[in-house]
């Protein structure tokens, strides 16, 4: 049972540092898209490849599309904070609670 119990540890603390690294990409794009940069830049662009997916299924589900403010960064990253909380969190205790190890 411990197999199962590390698989589910692992894959928490995999999933963890994902939405992490999700949530600060978001970060560093809404503070890029403040300063007006080139739309052509490789940085930019991988950004916006990146986290638009995932912005834009927030505006259509908000129906946030004609606000002046664009709030979807943040509600994404409520979002993320959440699953983090809730989800990595279960699944890090399931794991210890199946005789898995904390690293």
């Amino acid at each position: 049972m411990f197999i199962i119990g590390n698989l589910f540890v692992a894959t928490a603390r995999v999933l963890d540092i994902a939405l992490t690294l999700y949530m600060w990409v978001i970060i560093i794009r809404a503070l890029v898209s403040w300063v007006n940069p080139d739309p052509y830049n490789p940085i930019v662009r991988f950004l916006r490849a990146i986290t638009d997916p995932f912005l834009f299924w927030i505006r259509r589900t908000l129906r946030l599309f004609y606000t002046p403010i664009d709030i979807s960064p943040l509600i994404a990253i409520l979002l993320i904070l959440f699953v983090k909380y809730f989800l990595v969190a279960t699944l890090f205790r399931l794991g210890i609670s199946l005789g898995g190890k904390p690293l």
